[in-house]
């Protein structure tokens, strides 16, 4: 255990000097949504949104900017940064097991993305004056195992990927294709039937996020064909098993 939260400390001093993450994984959502508030035409209700405001709909969405990027492109880059300078290698022949590593790594990237949606809610209430989730312990759920399932997915990538490029090439195509499947870039009601159907099993299940932070727009998108909250939440924690065993599969040390 010791072990284990020296490296957590080590862990967490590197991803505090990695601006770029930091600001991207952990600031950026947060800046991202002040700047849609401050869209004027975006803070006007709706009688289409049941009287919600775009900027209400749009804050889950936000918030999943940073959990996919943490997920698929930091955490593989670090992983593989370790593998391909060999210090993965030189672990296993020390007390601290890589292991140790990785779940540190892994303990470290989940602290950032919570941080991340703290900041978030709390901002989003103070200053757009959009309300907290109003079912908390679905949305706790939801991010939980939505953010699970990412997780999964990025460590298939720090699996395969050999070098710290290749994998800021893998995680930044994975970024842009959850994104764009999952329904960040484009709102379900304007995307086609197909599309609409394959975003139901893309992590982290931004419909379930949304749904849990406000009913009324869970509403909304269920409308566009969604699924029931829990089987998304199920589709998910599948995706969640079945990435972890096929990254555990694939994973080599050195």
């Amino acid at each position: 255990m010791k072990a284990l939260l020296k490296m957590v400390k080590v862990e967490t001093k590197l991803f505090l000097r990695d601006s770029a993450t930091v600001i991207f994984g952990v600031l950026f959502p947060t800046g991202l949504l002040l700047g849609l508030g401050a869209i004027p035409t975006l803070r006007e209700s709706s009688p289409e949104t049941g009287g919600l405001r775009s900027i209400d709909i749009w804050a889950p969405t936000a918030l999943v900017f940073g959990m996919v990027m943490i997920a698929v492109q930091h955490i593989p880059v670090v992983i593989a940064t370790y593998r391909e300078r060999g210090i993965l290698r030189r672990l296993s022949t020390t007390p601290a097991h890589p292991r140790s590593v990785l779940l540190a790594q892994v303990i470290v990237a989940f602290a950032s993305v919570v941080v991340s949606a703290a900041l978030l809610i709390f901002v989003a209430w103070l200053v757009l004056d959009i309300a907290p989730p109003t079912r908390p312990l679905e949305f706790v759920v939801a991010f939980i195992v939505g953010y699970t399932a990412l997780l999964g997915l990025g460590m298939i990538s720090a699996a395969v990927v050999r070098t710290s490029s290749a994998a800021n090439q893998t995680g930044t195509l994975l970024f842009v294709a959850l994104m764009f499947f999952g329904g960040a870039f484009l709102p379900r009601v304007l995307m086609p039937d197909l599309l609409r159907e394959v975003g139901e099993f893309i992590p982290p299940g931004l419909q379930a996020l949304t749904a849990a932070w406000s009913a009324e727009a869970g509403e909304i998108t269920a409308t566009a064909g969604g699924q029931p909250f829990w089987l998304q939440i199920a589709i998910m924690a599948a995706v969640a098993v079945i990435a972890g065993a096929i990254a555990a599969k694939l994973f080599r040390w050195e």
